[in-house]
């Protein structure tokens, strides 16, 4: 696959891989098996029985043992020739804190700088840290966000920071990264963007280019919360469950083959880069900013002003419902639920008729009994949404107009909405 310059290139470099869970055992994994050299290993958590499900490598007999251990020992086994597969464990936390990590971001000796640092890590502070170590630096940085909590792989996509839609994790690495630069340009009394919001320079402006920072993430909506905390952690302290203090002990439910997913991409990505075979993404579709804003202001205006009309006519004792059984009140979605709403649900076209971006598309409500939520927003053209809301005047309900075989098909979807994770 590679030239016959590509793989020199490969097997001559040095790459550090921070993190070696469900997603960062897997890149190392195809790394160490591909012929990179050289592997730094960083990693201070161990293997446990709820990690069996998504890590590489580990086994049953490998719980309690350290991750960086047990994939260095599975690496050897592959590559004994330690000429050929250079091996460098690190068994400790990577916190940004020089007098903490030591030597630990220091490349090889006769090394000027790592090829590529794999992040695979999932706390905030410390990933938020390792990527502004790198930016400052010109590292190149392969980054892989959220892999908790989702399931479907067609949503898997490599981007920017800022493109990384519908991903918590990315969410809070942007806003802390934006807060670290912030805290330094005070100091320096620099600028960071240029006014509009777009970063004008500096190691910040990884955050918009993926050529010195890209991102694995999935743009599904998370379907599950954090796992619940037992009874036997209630009872013995929250304090003595983590491997580390003031570090998370409530995990996100994983489904196996998503770290594994993400992490091949990570690999796959930096592998075709060391080997002069770059590829570049397509990008994750994404409903602009303005539009969704412009839509979830018409239907909150829309919402207030049917709110202010029925008001008079509320149920005695009701806040919400009016005489007729029509619910008044606030909507319950947010911008975000709107970019879920008309490219993953509704796919950009109108529920009725099928016409495209290109028309202009609103949101309604469906059922005006209940209130506007992410499963009871229809996405609909100017046609459409006209004869729905006569059809609501005139016949007291706008889905009477509607042909029986749509409304079928729409109602249909609406059930397939994922709404905000529910605890089990």
């Amino acid at each position: 696959f590679e030239s016959s310059n590509g793989m020199p290139d490969i097997t001559n470099a040095c790459v550090l891989v921070v993190g070696l869970g469900g997603v960062g055992s897997h890149t190392a994994h195809m790394l160490a098996r591909s012929g990179v050299k050289y592997l730094r290993l960083v990693d201070f958590d161990q293997v446990t029985l709820s990690s069996l499900n998504r890590h590489a490598v580990a086994t049953l007999k490998d719980v309690g043992l350290p991750k960086v251990t047990v994939l260095c020992n599975h690496l050897r086994q592959i590559c004994p020739d330690e000429s050929r597969l250079v091996l460098d464990p690190v068994v400790k936390m990577y916190t940004g804190d020089r007098e903490r990590d030591g030597t630990m971001m220091d490349p090889p000796d006769g090394v000027e700088k790592w090829d590529i640092v794999i992040d695979a890590i999932d706390d905030v502070p410390t990933k938020a840290n390792l990527i502004s170590y790198c930016a400052k630096r010109d590292i190149r940085v392969i980054s892989c966000m959220g892999a908790g909590g989702k399931a479907d792989p067609t949503r898997v996509h490599i981007s920017d920071l800022r493109s990384a839609s519908r991903d918590p994790l990315a969410t809070a690495v942007r806003q802390r990264l934006r807060m670290l630069a912030k805290k330094e340009a005070k100091e320096s009394g620099e600028k960071i963007t240029n006014g509009s919001g777009v970063t004008s320079g500096g190691w910040i402006s990884c955050v918009d280019d993926d050529s010195k920072l890209a991102v694995v993430f999935s743009s599904e909506k998370v379907v599950a919360k954090l796992a619940a905390i037992t009874d036997e952690q209630k009872e013995e302290g929250m304090h003595n469950f983590g491997a580390v203090d003031n570090m998370r002990v409530r995990v996100l439910p994983v489904v196996g083959t998503m770290p594994a997913i993400m992490g091949q991409t990570l690999a796959a990505m930096a592998l075709c880069e060391l080997g002069g075979k770059p590829f570049s993404p397509v990008g994750a579709e994404r409903v602009g900013r303005n539009i969704r804003h412009k839509l979830y202001q018409h239907l909150r205006s829309r919402e207030k002003k049917l709110e202010d009309k029925l008001t008079p006519t509320l149920k005695e004792g009701s806040d919400n419902y009016t005489t007729d059984g029509t619910y008044i009140g606030a909507i319950q979605i947010d911008p975000d639920d709107v970019e879920y709403l008309m490219a993953e649900l509704w796919k950009n076209k109108c529920a009725i008729s099928g016409s495209r971006l290109g028309t202009v598309l609103e949101l309604y409500r469906w059922d005006m009994s209940k209130p506007a939520t992410p499963n009871n927003l229809v996405l609909m053209c100017v046609k459409s949404a006209q004869k729905f809301e006569k059809d609501f005047v005139e016949l007291g309900d706008g889905r009477k107009g509607v042909d029986e075989v749509t409304r079928a098909r729409i109602e249909k979807r609406l059930t397939m909405c994922v709404l905000d994770a529910e605890e089990e």
